[in-house]
């Protein structure tokens, strides 16, 4: 029995983002100006018949990327409204296994025990991890005269452990030779809410930074800050305000603050689309998950200098079976044109996002096609 029905709008061409780009939902700090967004497209978005509400919670990082998928598929699927909370990946995912949204955007795949109460919350279905957007973290800083750095992993962590703590220290001068760094204090800034970008940047300097980084991996931050914010538009608004502050954001929030090219190997990489494309490529999937899982472990430590290795895989979190058809149609209709080519396009036009493969796009396709409802 076929699950739902599908209207598609082949001839659909694009509509402008001024008048759908803003989130139906309180707490977003969306960083898009929708007057400059030009048009996105939802030709590929195949409909659910009547419309209806899907609402989901989650990752900062994909406000962008979720304002673009919002305005592609409501202007091609009439009637039907997506509800998006930027409530930070730890909200989310809590908000989802609480039953409160439909899926949850997060920075992080579900952890043991959380994937337990999601099962529990999918009535003992499987719940999945489908990686729809993937984006450098980029370390940004506002410096008075300067523009990018060189920074190596041992540095970065001394910096955001607070034992660098100013700016023309001999570990930063020694990777920029040619650069007039001057005698300013350091101000690192972190994320105040619990954070998948906090927890894939802990994770980097875990890895990359041996002993120069010794906490345990957490969307918490670890040590007391020197400033902290709420949300990734939260600490570029504290990096703008400051003078010789550094933080860290997903790529799509940058805007023209100041960025480090981060040591790779022998060399140092700067943040691009197909740089971070190139590390997610090279990582294996996780050991732990089940057969529609499509959570990754990310190489961290990679010599490929071509491999930007701060990296945010962010992923939509989704049962694989939703107590009414009307929810799980609505779900797989609107993660099947995240995750399409089309949607993947536009965000990485908007956001600067890595687009994913052809390869990842029809796996994840076939997990979201296999979502049904119960009998």
């Amino acid at each position: 029995m076929k699950l739902f029905k599908y209207r598609r709008f082949a001839g659909y061409t694009g509509i402008a983002l001024a008048g759908t780009m803003a989130l139906a939902a309180c707490g977003s700090d969306q960083a898009v100006d929708p007057e400059e967004n030009g048009a996105v497209s939802g030709a590929s978005a195949e409909c659910v018949d009547g419309g209806g509400t899907l609402s989901g919670a989650g990752a900062s990082s994909q406000e962008n990327a979720m304002a673009t998928w919002k305005a592609g598929y409501e202007g091609a699927c009439s009637g039907t409204t997506v509800q998006y909370d930027s409530v930070g990946s730890g909200a989310g995912r809590s908000q989802f296994i609480d039953g409160a949204v439909s899926f949850a955007g997060s920075d992080a795949a579900l952890d043991e025990t959380e994937t337990e109460q999601a099962v529990e919350r999918c009535n003992g279905a499987e719940v999945v991890n489908l990686p729809a957007y993937i984006s450098p973290i980029a370390v940004v800083f506002n410096l008075e005269g300067v523009d990018s750095v060189n920074l190596s992993p041992d540095t970065i962590a001394g910096i955001f452990n607070q034992d660098i703590t100013t700016w023309n220290d001999d570990a930063i001068a020694e990777d920029n030779p040619d650069v007039e760094l001057p005698d300013t204090d350091i101000v690192p800034v972190n994320r105040s809410d619990e954070s998948g970008t906090t927890e894939n940047f802990v994770a980097y300097l875990s890895e990359a930074a041996g002993d120069t980084w010794t906490h345990d991996i957490s969307g918490d931050w670890p040590i007391e800050p020197v400033e902290a914010a709420q949300g990734s538009s939260g600490v570029v608004s504290a990096v703008e305000g400051g003078q010789g502050t550094i933080g860290y954001v997903d790529a799509s929030h940058v805007g023209e603050l100041g960025t480090a090219a981060v040591g790779v190997g022998d060399d140092f990489v700067e943040y691009t689309p197909e740089s971070a494309a190139a590390i997610v490529e090279a990582s294996p999937q996780r050991e732990s998950n089940s057969d529609n899982d499509h959570a990754i472990e990310l190489d961290y430590t990679t010599d490929d200098t071509s491999a930007y290795p701060i990296v945010l895989v962010s992923y939509e979190v989704a049962c694989m079976v939703y107590p009414e058809q009307s929810e799980a149609d609505l779900v797989k209709s609107y993660l099947s044109y995240v995750v399409s080519e089309e949607g993947q396009e536009a965000v990485a036009e908007e956001a600067g996002s890595a687009p994913l493969t052809e390869g990842t796009r029809e796996s994840l396709q076939e997990t979201i096609d296999a979502i049904s409802a119960e009998s």
